[in-house]
């Protein structure tokens, strides 16, 4: 989620300007808790005009009683009848607040076949009769979850590489090409996505994860992708529908997943629902705008208050992105719907939620639990980013300390503690509990996980200072941070670029790191995606990642082997990754200085052991009794006899 906010979305002369109505109706979306719906729009009467939402279900899902959205001027004066069908039964109509919407809700048998479902609408003689396809499933890959086994690679649509500059510029859409602007769209796209597949399959990555690609038609800042407008649209400046699902198929056949990027709490203040809200509760109303207190910890604090709880909840998270009331019984139906449709549809295999803990967590409960019953494979991982491992390991699957019955099903979070952790080793000076040894407390907490091989860990990502930024742009911390994150438990993640040394702090704007990769552009000075177009550095950088991630992808051992780790001294970290075929010891040396790291103490592990293999350099240690490890230096061995 995006962390900080631009100077003209937060300065508002009126709460008008957000929804771009009049004031009066303006209040009745936030100013009143009990909204009076807008009068109905004046459209014509023809099935052009009908808003349905999801276009289409598929025979032989689990998920077989599909609520569908109906939206079209005065549609609820409607009575509704089904026309002939096979299996397909209408189990009922409801209305909403709105006279503009219907929800719809069928029932398919599991035997039913393909067919086109006749929905008939009738008020007096007025009569019209939409069709909904009911479709075979496409039994093409989809589904099949990240895991440990796998190395993700985050990517920004807008700022990676521009493949088709014809959809820079959308007629009627409200921002076009800006890439002057850092905050402004750059061009970025899926047919670039697909385009450099052959930088990304040779780099070892076998999954991408996309910020969002849906519909963001929002007035400013639009590119980032966590202001959804349309919930079943790809954002017309990033390609189409039918590109998205072309990209997944391609990944597919080089062996790497897609992860979608989910935003369940909150949306674009254009979105159509704005206009025209299908129920007076369908976002969180407050009298005046009233924004979130950030503070995950009181949906566990023994002593929160039940305002702090609502606040913390409901809040909205930004002025133009309101907060959806996920308790209203067909904004849950849609949510969950949505991802079932976008996993079906485009053969997704993992779905990143966006600000997990901010959604009403009975909610994300059903949303996940019925995902995950759907499609057992699919992998799901949550961002909470939170400051404390107690806090964090609440949302996740099975946490062993859950208070009040809670229990989310989420299989895997993202693991910000691990983050902040190896941040800090890297850019403070050990202490008792800080610098190197953060990391050691840190992860001796892992027993609040029920499986801490599923968390996502990461260096940094698109809401962070970039990790070589961080470290003062020093290629010799970089690779401690690389190589720990390579050869750590849970899911390595590595924000595109981050391998060629790209640089960019989170402040005065993100859009300092979320700079386009050079190379992605037609006429950019130097292509980065290419040996030639890289410094001797960046070169340098690249080829140690990739020799890592290529590394961690042929060895079980870093994916699923046990961890052994070792109280850091004289700013010293040693942990082994291990299983019954091979034994990976990680010497990474934080200080400032050159070391003589004297190997007994770590008998246990390195017993039987005469020999090594550094994994960097290829190099064969026939002596490891003593090991040097240089000022910042790294030694990632594979235990040989």
């Amino acid at each position: 989620m995006i962390r900080s906010i631009s100077l003209s979305a937060i300065v508002m002369t009126t709460a008008c300007i957000l929804f771009s109505i009049t004031e009066s109706s303006c209040k009745n979306f936030v100013g009143n808790p009990h909204p009076t719906p807008l009068p109905p729009r004046v459209v014509p009467i023809t099935n052009a005009d009908l808003r349905v939402e999801p276009a289409n279900w598929w025979s032989g899902m689990k998920h077989n009683q599909v609520e569908i959205l109906f939206q079209r001027a005065d549609l609820a004066s409607y009575q509704v009848k089904l026309g002939k069908t096979d299996g397909v039964k209408l189990l009922k109509v409801e209305k909403g607040d709105s006279p503009n919407y219907l929800f719809i809700t069928l029932e398919i048998t599991p035997k039913a076949p393909a067919q086109k479902v006749p929905i008939v609408f009738g008020k007096g003689e007025n009569t019209f009769t939409h069709e909904y396809p009911i479709l075979a499933r496409n039994r093409s890959v989809k589904a099949q979850g990240v895991t440990c086994h796998d190395v993700i690679y985050l990517i920004f649509p807008d700022r990676f590489a521009n493949g088709d500059p014809s959809n820079d510029n959308v007629p009627g859409m409200l921002e076009g090409l800006q890439r002057h602007e850092l905050t402004g769209r750059h061009g970025g796209d899926l047919k670039g996505i697909k385009d450099h597949l052959d930088y990304i399959q040779d780099l070892g990555i076998t999954a991408i994860w996309l910020n969002p690609e849906l519909e963001n038609d929002q007035l400013e800042a639009s590119y980032h992708g966590y202001a959804v407008t349309d919930h079943y649209r790809v954002d017309r400046r990033f390609g189409t529908n039918e590109q998205l699902r072309d990209l997944v198929n391609e990944c597919h056949k080089r062996n790497i997943k897609v992860v979608r990027d989910v935003v369940l709490n909150h949306i674009g203040d254009n979105h159509y629902w704005m206009k025209d809200l299908p129920t007076k509760d369908w976002v969180n109303q407050w009298p005046t705008y009233t924004k979130t207190n950030y503070r995950a910890p009181t949906l566990l604090d023994p002593y929160a208050s039940e305002y702090d709880k609502k606040l913390f909840s409901d809040g909205w998270f930004d002025r133009r992105m309101p907060d959806l009331n996920q308790r209203n019984p067909h904004v849950a139906n849609y949510l969950i719907q949505q991802a079932l449709w976008w996993i079906e549809w485009a053969g997704l295999d993992d779905l990143r939620i966006d600000t997990y803990p901010y959604s009403d967590q009975t909610f994300c409960t059903r949303w996940v639990t019925t995902i995950l019953n759907e499609y057992p494979n699919l992998g799901m991982f949550g961002e909470a980013w939170e400051h404390a491992v107690p806090v964090v390991g609440y949302f996740a699957d099975d946490q062993p300390m859950r208070r009040a019955n809670f229990d989310s099903n989420l299989p895997g979070i993202i693991d910000f503690q691990l983050c902040f952790a190896v941040r800090e080793a890297l850019v403070k000076s050990e202490g008792w509990s800080d610098g190197v040894a953060k990391i050691y407390y840190t992860l001796a907490q892992d027993y609040f996980y029920k499986d801490p091989y599923r968390n996502q860990i990461m260096l940094d990502n698109h809401d962070m200072t970039r990790i070589f930024s961080h470290v003062g742009e020093n290629l010799d911390k970089f690779k401690i941070g690389m190589a720990f994150l390579l050869t750590m438990r849970g899911i390595p993640q590595i924000y595109y670029a981050t391998e060629i040394l790209d640089t960019g702090f989170e402040a005065p704007s993100h859009g300092n790191i979320r700079k386009d990769f050079p190379g992605g552009w037609p006429g950019d000075a130097a292509n980065k995606f290419t040996a030639e177009g890289r410094t001797a550095a960046e070169n340098d950088a690249f080829n140690f990642t990739r020799t890592l991630i290529r590394y961690r992808n042929a060895t079980p051992a870093l994916q699923t082997g046990k961890l052994m780790q070792f109280v850091p001294e004289d700013g010293v970290y040693v942990y082994f990754r291990y299983d019954a075929e091979k034994t990976v010891m990680v010497a990474l040396n934080f200080s400032e200085k050159e070391v003589r790291l004297a190997t007994a103490r770590f008998a246990e592990r390195m017993q039987g052991f005469s020999k090594a293999k550094n994994v960097a350099t290829g190099e064969v240690m026939s002596d490891i009794s003593t090991l040097a490890v240089g000022k910042h230096g790294v030694l990632v061995l594979e235990m040989g006899r």
